[in-house]
């Protein structure tokens, strides 16, 4: 089963527990009290900076004739459409920057260049995921309702049709993120029909929107070169979805992003929801380049943390919050985007068979795992002073264990044998 209880897994008292939230309280004031000019100059230097590369890469599919330059323009264009999505509009929903006052870039008035409604992904996104972060029944995000991530959803024969699955939810990647979010707004709504009603109404006019601005009024701007225009939009649109599928995923579902079951929320403290948000999301490594084209989400931990400080800021955070990492001894979960994609891939695939043909147990598996893992003298906390001992020492420890019964199970062969 997944994460009962965290104290128990991260190996951590009450008051280890406390002391760290205190800490990350301390880390959110300090952003939040340096925030100012440099910070406001940058969202609106990145606005700019992406709308005129996707006015340059549309004019360069309209007037360029030769080959080359449609695929640097759509390149140009994909490009365009992905800063768009990752690091202006998730981030500016998140009310990242609605600490500058800016009716243009405050979250209750922004949209996004996709078919989903932003209302609607504000609320299955910013509510339902952040808040119940990869808590089974609770987090509509885990697995987006089509993907088995963890053995605690229980296995189905339509499982086995979730490698196919995937591909195509990572092609249409924002038709699901639409459809995921008039779902979450049906069950906030029920039983106001009325309200569901408008709520479906606005998907539907907002598809119809980006529709006829995608795919009839640019390719009809180009008059006679409307398919070449048509064509562009259509692989930018893929190009952004794959990307925008494999940031998510990378930083939701390798190993180390650990699953929680509700009995994790009774009683929650705000220094446990900072404890949960740290074991259930994952990091890959990023160069500034890479950064800022997956919206700052290379961080995801940071962003799990502090979802509504400005991700320009997460580099600077992610210090501080891996310094903390190492003070209360629990792991910093990160990797090659590579990587975290392999073991992203592989939980999808293995998951898509029924628990029957699978090795590890449901309280020990790379993708799921919880307290009951270890012996109950291994998840004591008690200690007499000394430098915290905490999960990442238990984790090394059980791995050594694992190793060694491992090696007499299956001795080597000596060179004498």
């Amino acid at each position: 089963m997944a994460i009962t209880n965290i104290a128990a897994y991260a190996h951590l008292s009450d008051a280890d527990i406390e002391a760290l939230g205190f800490e990350l309280d301390a880390i959110r004031s300090d952003i939040e009290e340096s925030l100012g000019k440099n910070d406001a100059a940058y969202i609106r230097r990145t606005i700019r900076f992406q709308r005129t590369l996707d006015v340059v890469a549309r004019l360069v599919i309209g007037c360029s004739r030769s080959r080359a330059g449609w695929v640097l323009g759509t390149a140009s264009l994909a490009a365009a459409k992905c800063v768009e999505n990752m690091e202006i509009s998730h981030n500016v929903l998140h009310g990242q920057w609605d600490w500058m006052n800016d009716p243009e870039i405050h979250s209750s008035t922004w949209d996004w260049d996709m078919v989903g409604v932003s209302s609607q992904w504000r609320y299955s996104h910013n509510y339902r995921h952040h808040v119940f972060n990869n808590v089974l029944g609770m987090d509509e995000d885990l697995g987006f309702g089509v993907i088995r991530v963890t053995r605690d959803q229980r296995w189905q024969p339509q499982h086995l049709l979730q490698p196919l699955r995937n591909l195509l939810l990572a092609s249409i990647f924002e038709w699901g993120i639409a459809l995921h979010g008039i779902h979450s707004e049906r069950d906030r709504l029920m039983p106001d029909a009325g309200k569901v009603a408008e709520a479906r109404a606005a998907l539907v006019g907002k598809i119809a929107s980006q529709t006829v601005k995608d795919y009839v009024l640019f390719p009809a701007m180009s008059r006679s070169r409307w398919r070449r225009t048509l064509a562009a939009d259509v692989v930018a649109n893929l190009m952004r979805n794959l990307w925008t599928y494999v940031v998510i995923f990378c930083g939701h579902f390798p190993d180390g992003a650990e699953k929680f079951t509700e009995d994790v929320l009774e009683h929650e403290t705000r220094a446990e929801w900072y404890l949960r948000q740290m074991l259930g999301s994952a990091n890959f490594k990023a160069g500034p380049l890479l950064a800022f084209s997956s919206g700052n989400l290379c961080y995801q931990i940071e962003h799990h943390l502090f979802p509504d400080l400005p991700s320009n800021r997460y580099a600077q955070i992610a210090v501080r919050v891996r310094a903390l990492c190492d003070k209360y001894d629990l792991p910093y979960t990160t990797g090659s985007l590579v990587h975290q994609y392999l073991l992203t891939l592989r939980t999808i695939n293995k998951l898509a068979l029924p628990d029957r043909f699978l090795v590890a147990t449901s309280d020990d598996a790379p993708e799921t795992a919880s307290e009951r893992k270890f012996s109950a003298a291994a998840t004591s906390v008690a200690r007499l002073g000394g430098p915290i001992v905490g999960l990442r020492t238990a984790l090394r420890a059980r791995a050594r264990r694992t190793h060694l019964g491992r090696a007499v199970t299956h001795p080597r062969n000596g060179p004498g044998d």
